[in-house]
């Protein structure tokens, strides 16, 4: 990530040996990958299906705020944290 553009101006998507879907028999959002899959819990997969590459994260948190009202710090804060650490784990490229 580059650390000159705040994070609220990058644009996060997937990374490329990442598969993002809805699991129904795990009743949730998972990330499939070549060794294995992650269980994502409901925050998690909300933030993941918004990172397409086109929206920004300020524009992510706005979208999450909308369909979630009454918990903008909140939202704004862990959709912060889990785009940091989606990133750092290199599920998410930004």
């Amino acid at each position: 990530m580059n650390t000159t553009v705040s994070l609220d101006e990058v644009c996060p998507r997937l990374a490329p040996h990442f598969v993002f879907r809805w699991e129904a028999s795990q009743d949730a959002y998972i990330l499939l990958y070549p060794e294995g899959l992650i269980k994502l819990n409901p925050s998690a997969g909300e933030i993941l299906k918004r990172c397409n590459g086109e929206r920004s994260v300020a524009e992510i948190v706005a979208d999450l705020q909308a369909a979630f009202p009454g918990t903008d710090a909140e939202i704004a804060e862990g959709a912060h944290a889990f785009v940091k650490v989606a990133t750092t784990k290199g599920w998410l490229r930004a």
